[in-house]
């Protein structure tokens, strides 16, 4: 080959690879994502398990603001989070008793702080989930747990502030378990809607629960 042309061909080629790679991710900024949770005990008996069994969170997203629901028979617990002004409040829903917990932007990093350094090493390893590709994972916490992630490295999304845990992952996770010492918690993606999602669905209720800070129930929990 004619040396002359070896570096242009060189660069269009990269160029070729750059583009598809880029148009192989669907970056998606608006949608919801639902996912089955099943749990397993490292104990023999686990009261916690059947009740969780058959749980489901439920992640919607439009534009920088979030909103998670983790539904279960034991009640609900929702988090909606505005990245761009660093809001956000805690739902929680138990036993006919309604809570808003408010936090700043302050409250939200130190309550995340725990995924602050957590790193993922990449596995060749990889499963099929949806009809989606997915490559496997795994980061562990500075308490110990451990989480195992499959993710679909053909969707991305546009904001990645929802949850600490999977800020650096190149792609949507799937799949992912949560290890702790006595339990293991498995979510696994059973939907994705990407119809639009009302405005109203992340604004922070203005009645109807009992208000405390973040600071406050901090304080109720260690007094408890």
């Amino acid at each position: 080959m004619d040396i002359r042309f070896a570096t242009p061909m060189i660069l269009l080629v990269s160029a070729q690879l750059f583009t598809a790679n880029s148009i192989a991710q669907k970056t998606l900024s608006e949608g919801t994502i639902v996912y089955n949770i099943s749990v397993e005990s490292k104990k023999a008996e686990n009261n916690k398990v059947s009740v969780l069994n058959g749980a489901k969170s439920i992640l919607y997203l439009k534009g920088s603001s979030s909103r998670s629901e983790m539904i279960s028979s034991l009640g609900n617990e929702t988090s909606i989070f505005n990245a761009k002004t660093g809001s956000a409040v805690i739902l929680r829903e138990y036993s006919g008793q309604k809570l808003m917990i408010t936090l700043s932007k302050a409250n939200w990093d130190e309550k995340n702080k725990k995924y602050n350094s957590l790193l993922f090493d990449k596995s060749t390893e990889t499963k099929m989930i949806k009809g989606y590709s997915c490559q496997k994972a795994t980061g562990k916490l500075s308490d110990g747990s451990i989480i195992t992630v499959f993710y679909a490295t053909e969707l991305g999304l546009t904001n990645k502030d929802y949850t600490s845990a999977f800020k650096n992952l190149p792609g949507l996770p799937m799949e992912y378990e949560l290890e702790t010492e006595n339990m293991k918690f498995t979510y696994t993606v059973s939907e994705i809607d990407l119809n639009s999602i009302s405005a109203v669905k992340f604004e922070f209720p203005k009645s109807g629960y009992r208000v405390m800070s973040y600071e406050d129930n901090k304080q109720v929990k260690k007094e408890g």
